[in-house]
């Protein structure tokens, strides 16, 4: 059997894997060089400042050269640009293990971060194309197992590999699916026509650079720089806010913008970006919260920190599986109430944590909040698209994993800056308490005596654990509002069931029988 005859369903499957091979390797890319953070520090003789940036570089360049995908598919076409990504993150991968210095490693994730923008974007935009409109659930269910299980299980794989192995192995560990992904969408996932009379707006291109870029800079910097008391701070958050003013403004009045504008005119696609933005906020904020929690406050170790945090993934997988099949038989918008539900309830149970929490109350809490997640996640997608023109589908996808990048870098920025500002304040309203006339200090155990130097240290280390306690609920309380303060959008929401022309159109309707040719040839 040759590529040319392939059965359709075959081929659809050839073609899930492969482009699910290269969301699973951009998407653990997110979390998992996180924890090798310390190490890499020590091998490279940084300060916290500057192996930042190897965070930093990535997160800011994928930010900008996301918007740049859709352009590109459009003017080039979609598969070049996918095996140049996928060829393109898995060597930098490789040269970012093997860096020596840390102008190095940050000049590679800076190119990594670059090449795997659109790998995201690419996956669901072929997964769309590939299965009809009344199978969008099931591949979006496909898609996002890779997206969310990702930076999950990131964090758990990236203190294994660094435990077992060394930090170099948390870039070394793409190579495997690069080249499996790299050789599937070679062979299987078809060309679409390049529409070379399409130019590039520049002008357009930078202001939306500038102002992502700008505002990458002030989520990263902002709490090391005390915020709007920095004049860096103020100087980028200003030239950020006027480039995105001068950006919206231009693609609404230019002839051949960089973004279509017409897209943000679907009422479903619109809100779906926003309800993306804050499933962002949650994704990710929460796991920079629970591992600094489990393992600074609660004294667990990296491996067991992963283990614990594992059944919110198992939670998203079983959800997304359950939910591929039931998306086109229930209405999308019930599947979401019923998910910000249980994201909101599992934040709250988490806003309950105490220094003594049972690990299986962390567990349960974490499987729930998968749960959620997972069932937003396959008709969120499903209901943004499904009304859609299919000639926005680049563009929209692009659009779609910013604005989840972007809620995410908002997210733990905001929840980061609060948790180290009210730990502080109630590391002092605490100690207010803590005086000589205050009879209860007499029950505490004779160590932590205020009157001795060491019992001194004693009283204020866990002073301090109680106040960061306290703050790490005050965050889990904010992310619970943020959920909730959502849900109203959802009686915005159309409902996709009822149909429309253009949410037909797609490539699938084409016999696959032709792409899998189309396929051969291009290969």
């Amino acid at each position: 059997m040759t590529k040319r005859t392939l059965p359709a369903p075959l081929l659809k499957a050839f073609i899930t894997i492969s482009v699910m091979l290269s969301t699973v390797m951009q998407a653990l890319d997110t979390t998992i060089a996180n924890v090798a953070l310390p190490d890499i520090k020590g091998t490279m003789s940084a300060t916290q400042d500057q192996v930042a940036w190897v965070l930093t570089s990535y997160i800011v360049a994928a930010a900008i050269a996301t918007p740049l995908t859709g352009f590109l598919a459009a003017r080039f076409g979609r598969k070049r640009l996918f095996v140049l990504s996928v060829a393109g993150f898995t060597i930098t991968s490789m040269l970012c293990g093997a860096a020596h210095s840390l102008p190095e490693l940050v000049i590679f994730r800076l190119l990594q971060g670059i090449f795997g923008a659109s790998l995201v974007p690419f996956s669901q935009a072929v997964l769309l194309d590939t299965f009809p409109p009344e199978k969008h659930a099931t591949a979006m269910s496909f898609w996002g197992m890779g997206v969310m299980i990702g930076p999950i299980l990131g964090p758990t794989l990236g203190g294994y590999l660094t435990q077992v192995q060394d930090w170099r192995w948390v870039f070394y560990i793409n190579l495997p699916f690069g080249l499996l992904a790299l050789a599937g969408i070679l062979f299987f996932v078809p060309e679409t026509e390049p529409q070379r009379e399409r130019r590039f707006d520049l002008f357009g291109f930078t202001l939306l650079a500038l102002a992502i870029g700008l505002l990458q800079m002030v989520l990263d910097r902002g709490q090391s720089e005390d915020w709007l008391s920095s004049t860096e701070i103020i100087s980028y958050s200003v030239i950020a806010a006027v480039a995105f003013y001068m950006f919206v403004v231009h693609i609404f009045t230019a002839d051949e913008p960089f973004i279509e504008p017409g897209m943000f005119y679907n009422r479903n696609f619109a809100l779906g970006l926003c309800f993306i933005f804050v499933i962002g906020i949650v994704l990710l904020a929460t796991l920079a919260l629970l591992p600094p929690f489990l393992q600074s406050l609660m004294g667990y170790p990296v491996l067991t920190t992963g283990l614990l945090l594992a059944p919110r993934g198992v939670g998203s997988f079983i959800s997304m599986v359950i939910i591929g099949r039931l998306n086109n038989r229930i209405d999308p918008r019930i599947l979401l109430a019923v998910g910000l539900s249980l994201v909101a309830l599992s934040l709250y149970e988490m806003s309950g944590f105490n220094l003594y929490v049972n690990h299986w109350i962390v567990i349960r809490s974490g499987l729930t909040q998968g749960l959620g997640l997972g069932m937003i996640i396959v008709p969120l997608s499903t209901i943004s698209f499904a009304t859609l023109a299919p000639k926005y589908r680049h563009e929209g996808t692009a659009m779609f994993s910013l604005m989840r990048n972007i809620g995410s870098s908002i997210g733990i920025s905001i929840v980061m800056t609060l948790l180290a500002r009210n730990t502080q304040r109630n590391h002092s309203l605490l100690g207010e308490v803590l005086t000589p006339f205050n009879s209860n200090l007499s029950s505490i155990s004779s160590l932590m005596n205020p009157e001795t130097t060491s019992g001194a240290l004693m009283l204020n280390t866990e002073l301090t654990r109680q106040a960061s306690a306290m703050a790490f609920i005050s965050d889990f309380q904010l992310m619970t509002l943020v959920t909730l303060m959502v849900m109203p959008l959802l009686l915005l929401l159309h409902d996709p069931m009822a149909g429309s022309d253009s949410a037909k159109e797609s490539v699938a309707d084409t016999d696959l029988q032709e792409l899998s040719a189309e396929a051969a040839e291009s290969a």
